[in-house]
């Protein structure tokens, strides 16, 4: 994400963002103009204006800490109390000042439904434009304010809920999102430590007993011993080629296993994906390539679930005939807000040195609406290249 936007459900995290929060908040403040106009123009006393432009100033400071604060995890009796202050605030200055500041009571059933839930904010929205109707009617010419006030009070307070709704869902398949993520990342250590556990657990425990057999032989059978140590030798190279073994499978992943990978990932995620059935026709494709475009696969899907929030994910593979002779390309297209930060991470850098040993290239970077990577890797070694068929 970038250091101005802030996405849905999550809390600015420095000054540019918490500005930008600020004035979307606070755009919605224009709406207050009719009691400004009648402190500037309703021809009130000097004492009468300056305690207007404090009972204001008062107001708006409260509500937008009441906004600021929504899904804090606040009580919703703190809520409820801080609610009942701007309603105080505003039956106050409506029946003091006058009809201009009736419009106050809109902001008050806003905030209600922003900051209580739906099965508390169904009754004090509906309160609040009930205390709007007594004011109004208790004020000189409120009437004829109050057709135009208590239904966006009534709208705008239950669209809010909506919006406190939507705020919630987000944050949960955050949340949710990252589970996952981490629980993949928990399953690929286990499933090592597993496979390693297997591979070593009986050559270990062989060489152990070969071991003790023979230092027990030693002193009186000296060839027995020898025996023993060459059988010693045996396992214990033939556990290292193991451990390469396993260790080349998991450093050198495999298209087809990578995109049925992905597509488990990504639904798990709640991201509808796009991906093809099966790679293209592999025959004759260096297994560096195959290993590295597997790879970027892997690292794409890996950013889209842990740091782009988005929706939709598209995978594309193809062969294709350059200048250079055949590659591989893979794009791994996204709607979320990005990448994991500006320029290249870590991950970015290494896939970036992984393909150029291929002989493959990588772009990525941001787009309108997403992110898009794109891998390409040749399909045929370069000593092939312009070779006859």
């Amino acid at each position: 994400m970038n250091d101005v936007g802030v996405g849905i459900g999550q809390r600015p995290v420095n000054r540019r963002q918490r500005v930008v929060k600020s004035l979307w908040t606070g755009i919605w403040l224009v709406y207050l103009s009719a009691p400004v106009s009648d402190l500037l123009h309703g021809g009130h006393s000097t004492g009468v204006r300056i305690l207007g432009w404090i009972g204001l100033a008062a107001f708006v400071t409260w509500y937008m800490l009441l906004i600021f604060r929504t899904g804090r995890g606040e009580r919703n009796g703190l809520v409820l109390g801080s609610l009942g202050v701007l309603a105080a605030q505003s039956t106050l200055l409506a029946l003091t000042l006058g009809r201009e500041w009736l419009v106050l009571f809109v902001y008050v059933a806003i905030a209600s439904g922003a900051a209580l839930p739906l099965r508390m904010a169904r009754w004090t929205i509906p309160a609040a434009c009930a205390l709007l109707t007594a004011v109004g009617l208790a004020t000189h010419d409120g009437l004829a304010y109050l057709s135009g006030l208590l239904i966006p009070a009534l709208l705008g307070g239950f669209a809010m809920t909506g919006v406190r709704e939507l705020v919630r869902t987000t944050i949960a398949l955050r949340e949710a999102r990252a589970t996952v993520a981490q629980l993949a990342a928990n399953e690929e250590r286990l499933r090592l430590a597993r496979d390693l556990h297997d591979l070593l657990g009986h050559s270990l425990s062989l060489i152990t007993l070969k071991s003790e057999l023979a230092g027990r032989m030693l002193p009186g059978q000296p060839d027995k011993a020898a025996q023993q140590v060459a059988d010693i030798e045996q396992v214990s190279r033939q556990a290292l080629v193991d451990v390469r073994e396993a260790v080349t499978g998991y450093r050198r992943p495999r298209l087809s296993a990578e995109l049925a990978g992905a597509r488990v990932a990504l639904t798990a995620a709640g991201v509808t994906t796009d991906l093809p059935a099966e790679p293209p026709g592999l025959a004759g494709v260096p297994e560096e390539s195959e290993s590295a475009l597997a790879w970027a696969l892997r690292e794409a899907v890996t950013n889209v679930v842990r740091h782009s929030g988005a929706g939709r994910c598209t995978v594309e593979l193809l062969s294709r005939q350059t200048l250079d002779g055949p590659v591989l390309e893979l794009t791994v297209e996204d709607n979320g807000s990005g990448g994991p930060g500006d320029g290249y991470g870590n991950g970015l850098t290494g896939l970036t040195e992984r393909l150029a040993k291929a002989g493959g290239t990588l772009e990525a970077g941001p787009l309108k609406h997403g992110f898009r990577l794109v891998a390409r890797v040749p399909t045929a070694d370069p000593a092939d290249v312009g070779s006859p068929a």
